[in-house]
């Protein structure tokens, strides 16, 4: 079944290369040139905190949980209170919105299988201390080689950790295909006004970086400052603007991904931060004065964690509107947001963030297979993608690897290095431009097809966790492919409710059941887990 899946997508590929280079600006010369590819990558937002782009959503939960549904007696804390995301909103209602999309529930992890199309088996990378190897395919790589110049922006968070033998032993921006690198490579930072700012270019190796005072940098209508997200989009408009006038014929890549809204390494007096007051909306400028926090500052005040996320998401939200406005005026551009990972529940105080959307919310969140774990908002805008379209196709961050070659022309390749670069492995991902581009429903099989969330949370003793999904049914197996809760998606999209599962799953891919009775997806699922999932590989 998965050799005929990539058989059909490989044939979808060829089609879409020709009608990409069809559809495609020429240069001055008269050769097609690619699109403009812009990527976004948020950090620890879940969907959760950004349900106004998907207007009507928590209305539907609120009715499927209710008193005409399932009765929940938690029902009412369904409708919380999201961050305010007007700039996302308004993309959301240019392009195309997923509404089933995973990440892995850590950083690093989703990071990796954006840029390899990899799931966690075969990158290695399961915590967000592990180092992605060099020797992978990068998709940006394949960009570079097509002419597009690239660059990389704010968080890297693949190369690994700081420490002995060395710092950041593994893959740098400039190794994956960057030409440009201005950011940080770790997984956080200082806090948001004291921060490493590391830097690749053309005067530095592949696998060297220096490290340079962090600048101050404006937008429109906010002030110099050294807020990092500012500095991070200062640093992507000046790099686009100046690829722009260097060769308006030349596409690019961008890879900007925020720290917002990450806890930072200073815990005193909070891991969370009062943004400055100029990157903030009224709501969210209000709610912060009222609850005596400092702008501009790690000093909370009164300020829930909560209250504090809802900032920071919002003001990412704000600066993301300032790069918006110079994107909107170049022409055959791409803009796709994701998150990386669900939002934190980290069980102590003022650091439980989720304020909506979900009702069971402890020991769930970051970290975790669970849907407050893996659930991520995603967006997609550009040419011939129908305005205010929704998808509700499963789909995972990873599918973003061809995806993007696909936006540039470029079919993905069937088989990609692994981690030694010893052999080749088939892609975890497909390509959504079926979706995007041809009205397709899906571009997955409904029943046998699969996605995967995995984990090994260091925070928990390294607790592993696979969640496994198909377009109805889910497993989450924790330590063991044997060890599984079940879920109806369709039916139960808060996972409240487990179902029965059977006491044997001998004989089910001979006829035992179809795929009409739940017993045949709980087994096709947790044999997914055990055969491809990074169960079957690590060890304790």
């Amino acid at each position: 079944m998965q050799s005929m899946r990539r058989t059909i997508l490989t044939a979808a590929a060829v089609f879409l290369f020709v009608s990409f280079a069809a559809a495609g600006e020429e240069d001055n010369s008269g050769a097609s040139r690619g699109p403009n590819i812009l990527l976004v990558i948020a950090d620890d937002i879940g969907i959760d905190a950004t349900t106004n782009i998907y207007p009507g959503m928590i209305d539907d939960l609120v009715t499927k949980y209710g008193p005409s549904g399932h009765n929940h007696p938690g029902y009412r804390e369904i409708a919380g209170k999201p961050a305010s995301t007007p700039a996302m909103d308004k993309l959301a209602r240019l392009g195309m919105r997923f509404t089933n999309v995973w990440a892995h529930p850590f950083c690093s992890p989703t990071r990796a299988a954006i840029l390899t199309g990899l799931y966690a088996a075969e990158t290695k990378v399961a915590t967000y201390a592990d180092a992605l190897s060099p020797k992978h395919t990068s998709f940006v790589r394949l960009l570079k080689d097509k002419g597009y110049s690239t660059a990389a922006f704010g968080k890297w968070h693949m190369a690994g950790l700081p420490g002995k033998p060395v710092d950041y032993p593994g893959m740098k921006p400039k190794q994956a295909g960057f030409d440009l690198f201005k950011g940080n490579l770790h997984a956080a930072i200082n806090s948001y006004w004291d921060y490493d700012y590391q830097v690749q270019d053309a005067n530095t190796p592949e696998d060297k970086w220096r490290s340079e005072p962090m600048p101050k940098k404006s937008l429109p209508g906010i002030a110099a400052t050294h807020y990092a997200p500012v500095v991070k989009v200062a640093d992507t408009i000046e790099w686009i603007k100046a690829r722009q006038v260097e060769n308006p014929n030349k596409p690019w890549f961008a890879w900007l991904a925020f720290n917002l809204s990450h806890t930072t390494i200073r815990q005193k007096p909070s891991a969370m931060a009062v943004p400055d007051a100029d990157t903030l909306d009224a709501a969210s400028h209000k709610e912060m004065k009222e609850c005596g926090g400092t702008f501009g500052s790690n000093n909370p005040g009164s300020c829930s964690g909560e209250a504090l996320n809802r900032a920071m998401t919002n003001s990412l939200d704000t600066v993301f509107g300032k790069l918006m406005e110079v994107i909107d005026g170049i022409p055959n551009t791409y803009v796709i947001v994701v998150s990386d990972n669900g939002t934190p529940m980290y069980g102590r105080p003022n650091l439980n963030f989720i304020d909506n959307m979900y009702i069971t919310r402890k020991d769930r969140g970051k970290g975790t297979a669970y849907q407050s774990g893996a659930l991520v908002p995603m967006i997609i805008r550009g040419p011939r993608i129908a305005a205010n379209s929704v998808s509700t196709e499963y789909a995972h961050a990873a599918d973003l690897f061809s995806t993007i070659l696909e936006l540039a022309g470029l079919a993905a390749p069937k088989q990609v290095a692994n981690s030694e670069g010893t052999k080749t492995v088939p892609l975890s991902t497909v390509s959504l431009a079926p979706i995007l581009f041809d009205k397709a429903k899906s571009v997955r099989d409904p029943n046998s097809g699969y996605i995967f969330t995995e984990t090994k949370n260091l925070m928990t003793g390294g607790t592993r966790m696979v969640g496994a999904r198909n377009a109805t049914y889910k497993v989450i197996c924790t330590d063991s492919a044997a060890n599984c809760q079940f879920f109806d998606l369709i039916n139960d999209p808060l996972e409240e409710y487990p179902l029965a599962k059977p006491d044997s799953c001998d004989g089910y891919a001979d006829g035992k059941w179809t795929p009409s009775d739940p017993h045949w997806h709980y087994c096709r699922l947790t044999d997914a887990v055990a055969k491809e999932s990074f169960l079957a590989t690590d060890t304790k």
